[in-house]
Parts: C-alpha cells; sequence; structure tokens
C-alpha cells in the first residue's frame, strides 16, 4: 500500500456501511455511544437510520470538542471517513485529549437520510445548515429566491438553449456573488427548492439539541469542527468561523486555528451570508459555555459542477420523483460533487481534519483545561 492510500479503509462508500465501520471502531475503544434511531425513516437499502455520537473523556469535563459529520448528507462520506481515520491511526488524539480531562464527542451522521439516500437535504428537503433559526416569524417574501426559483427548475432537463440564455442575462445583470446568495442563503419561500431552510426545527435539529444540553451545557468551554465539502479549490480546507456574529468568539476562533479562518459576516469566505446555521444551537442550548468553532470545507470540483449536481437532484426528486434512471444519475453526480474518489483528495482531507483536531486540544490546554 503506498502513502496515499493509507485511508482509503477509513472512507465507506455509503452510509451503511460507514455507520458499522463508526460503530465497530468506537467500541473497539471502549467508546461510551448513544444512538438515536429516526422514528420514521429507512435508508436507501432498507437500513436503520441513526444519529449516533461516540463519547471519550470524563462526562463531567470542564472543556469539550465537538467534531460532526453529515450535516448535509452527502457530504458525510468525507466527515465519516475523516473521524473514522480518528479511530484508527489518529487515536492517539483523543487519547491526548482526553489524558488532559477533556471530552470528546464524535457526532458521526447529523442528517443519516441524506447521507444514504445520497441527497445533501434531509427526508422534508431542509438544509440542516439554515434550519437553525428562529421560526416564530416567518419571512413574507424573498426576492432574491423569487428571482432564481425558476431559473432552478426548469421544464425539462436538461434546460433548453432558450432557458440557458436567460439564467446567464439573469446572472450577467446582477453578478455572480448575487446568483450564490440568492440561491444559498437559505429560503423558506418553496418547500420543494435548493437550500430550503424549512418551517420548524427538523428531527436532526431536535437531536444536536438534545446532544447538547446532554454532552455539553454545564461546561466551560467548546470547540466545534463541523465537516462540510464542496467549496473551493479540491482538496483545501477552508476553516470557516461557523457561530454568530460575535466579534469575541470570531477572534477567540482565530487565536485557535489561525488567521486564516475565514467568516461570512466580513465577506473573506468561499461561502455566501447564509442563515440558520448549526452553531446557532450551541448560543441556545449552552449559553454559558465558551464557545470556538469551525465548518471546515474541503473543495471538491468547481463549484458549477457542485451547484449543477444539486440542481439536478432537486429537479429530478421535484419533477420527475418516479424516475429511478434519473433518480440513480442524481445521486452518481451527488457523489462526484461532493466526494472525490483519489487517494490524494482523501489523504489531503483527513491530513487537514487532524490538524484541525490538533489546534483545537492546544488551543484548550493552552486556556488551561
Amino acid at each position: 500500500m503506498t502513502t496515499d492510500d493509507r485511508f482509503k479503509s477509513d472512507f465507506a462508500t455509503d452510509y451503511a456501511d460507514a455507520r458499522a465501520l463508526f460503530l465497530a471502531r468506537a467500541t473497539e475503544h471502549g467508546a461510551r455511544l448513544h444512538s438515536v434511531p429516526h422514528p420514521r425513516e429507512r435508508g436507501r437499502l432498507g437500513e436503520t437510520l441513526a444519529i449516533d455520537t461516540a463519547l471519550f473523556g470524563p462526562a463531567d469535563a470542564r472543556e469539550v470538542l465537538l467534531i460532526q459529520g453529515a450535516t448535509h448528507g452527502m457530504e458525510g462520506l468525507c466527515g465519516s471517513g475523516i473521524v473514522c481515520s480518528l479511530l484508527r491511526e489518529g487515536f492517539d488524539r483523543i487519547e491526548r485529549a482526553t489524558r488532559h480531562g477533556i471530552k470528546v464527542v464524535l457526532l458521526h451522521a447529523l442528517n443519516p437520510f441524506g447521507f444514504s439516500w445520497c441527497r445533501r437535504v434531509n427526508e422534508d428537503n431542509v438544509d440542516l445548515n439554515r434550519n437553525f433559526r428562529d421560526f416564530s416569524k416567518l419571512p413574507a417574501d424573498d426576492p432574491d429566491y423569487a428571482l432564481a426559483h425558476p431559473m432552478l427548475f426548469p421544464d425539462t432537463w436538461p434546460p433548453s438553449e432558450a432557458h440557458q440564455a436567460r439564467l446567464q442575462a439573469l446572472i450577467a445583470q446582477r453578478g455572480q456573488a448575487w446568483w450564490q446568495y440568492a440561491v444559498t442563503h437559505g429560503q423558506q419561500l418553496q418547500a420543494d427548492g435548493v437550500f430550503y431552510a424549512g418551517n420548524a426545527p427538523t428531527w436532526s435539529n431536535q437531536v444536536l439539541r438534545e446532544t447538547l444540553r446532554r454532552e455539553v451545557r454545564g461546561a466551560a468551554g467548546l470547540h466545534w469542527i463541523d465537516l462540510h465539502t464542496g467549496l473551493g479549490p479540491s482538496g483545501h480546507g477552508e476553516k470557516i468561523y461557523g457561530g454568530l456574529n460575535d466579534a469575541d468568539c470570531i477572534r477567540r476562533t482565530r487565536e485557535c486555528w489561525g488567521p486564516e479562518v475565514t467568516s461570512i459576516f466580513e465577506g473573506s469566505s468561499t461561502s455566501a451570508l447564509v442563515f440558520g446555521t448549526v452553531g446557532q444551537a450551541a448560543w441556545d442550548e449552552c449559553p454559558q459555555t465558551r464557545y470556538s468553532g469551525i465548518g471546515l470545507e474541503y473543495g471538491t470540483v468547481p463549484f458549477t459542477e457542485v451547484l449543477g449536481a444539486l440542481q439536478f437532484d432537486h429537479w429530478v426528486h421535484a419533477k420527475a420523483p418516479q424516475d429511478e434512471r434519473l433518480k440513480a444519475q442524481a445521486r452518481e453526480l451527488m457523489k462526484a460533487a461532493f466526494a472525490v474518489d483519489t487517494p490524494l483528495w482523501r489523504r489531503q482531507v483527513t491530513e487537514q481534519g487532524w490538524q484541525a483536531v490538533d489546534q483545537a486540544i492546544d488551543h484548550i490546554l493552552k486556556q488551561g483545561a
């Protein structure tokens, strides 16, 4: 086996195998396991869907390191691979943390439905990283997404030349940055649309909140690494600040993971300004806990290809939900867009993931955990 191939055994090809691998390796290391099965849905292969956590270290630790994957289902192929690599070759990092009294929480798949069905969204077509928001007042309108939606859902696939011309004219008029924002910010107008935020907390939202209350509430500090794919240069992990627009938290997060941490609030990230991200839950459920957090976003293929795969996936499920051939095609496009199947890419994302874990532990110890 070459050096570049050494992480291949950590990266499963589907949710069922990824879950089995995670649970087996966590059990081998004596983890305290907590699983919450989905109350309604099954996986594409008929398998149980669950949000699984593996816990290491003191139950009442003052400092917690949370590493989470599959917020966006299909992206779990990468997140699971990195977590499983920690449970194999990189376990000394977890041992180092627990020796110093740090609790390590590995959350395997926040969105098991999307992971299993090769979709980014959950069972309700909701983007979980837009779902953590105040639903007491739903927006009356969303003029940006209202313009974008019909461009994303043409009457036929592939889109006609006339439709493509109208789309290009709109982007030329409004700008590429506007287009990315309009599509990705987290709309609540169209339940079958892209980047849909939902109109109520999802099951995954509720389980994550329960996990934070059970494992983090009362701790002095939380360091949170949320693993994502799909934006930026292939194999590069952008460290995107993953919290509310709080200057102290942004500063503290950069003290931990370096000055290269970007922020959607400052316009320095490849991500547009989005609303309702998972970090909101930390403020809601653990208000007395000092927070530092990033979304570690790995590039895969060019953004136009990523958006094209997402658009086709949503189009098939909205316009042709009974067409199994098109759904299979959509699954393959989603896999290609969100997980690069090469030894080099697996090595790059794993090593950067380990580095982010090391930086979090170093920062905790520097603070005197």
